[in-house]
């Protein structure tokens, strides 16, 4: 497994925290940005990860600005991208489960580290369902097809 990850500077701490943590249990990863504290702007580093995923260069991204909010609507601007800001445990497996979502969002300044770490684990530890969320998935495709032209 493949993850890229992405961050402004409101999310900054909390995106190397999990890449330690990805890199503790052996999963590759790539920091694609930002790279200190320094304000920037969310919009380069959504989009930075969701054109990575999308390229299938990595299987998954992880995003973290201050809310987890402005830069998961900045990658799902990308066709083919499912960006899901997550909270819990509960929302981070059924996003996977019934959305095959391929970002995680989160934000630093509302979600506390270990919650966070939780969540990164339940993300990418949770298949993809299939099934009757395979023609969910799919009309969502067909949205983006007649909209993000």
């Amino acid at each position: 497994m493949k993850i890229a990850l992405g961050s402004d500077h409101g999310g900054f701490n909390l995106k190397n925290l999990i890449i330690d943590h990805l890199k503790q249990k052996g999963i590759e990863c790539e920091d694609l940005g930002c790279h200190s504290t320094d304000s920037c702007d969310y919009p380069e580093f959504g989009l930075k990860v969701a054109k990575a995923v999308k390229s299938k260069e990595y299987d998954f991204g992880i995003i973290v600005c201050g809310t987890g909010i402005g830069i998961s609507i900045a990658a799902n601007k990308v066709p083919g991208i499912r960006a899901a800001h997550c909270t819990d445990s509960f929302t981070a497996r059924a996003t996977r489960q019934h959305n095959n979502s391929n970002i995680l969002a989160l934000g630093e300044r509302i979600t506390g580290p270990s919650i966070a770490l939780d969540i990164v684990d339940a993300f990418l530890s949770t298949d993809f369902e299939g099934g009757r969320h395979e023609k969910r998935v799919n009309m969502i495709e067909e949205i983006e097809k007649e909209y993000l032209k």
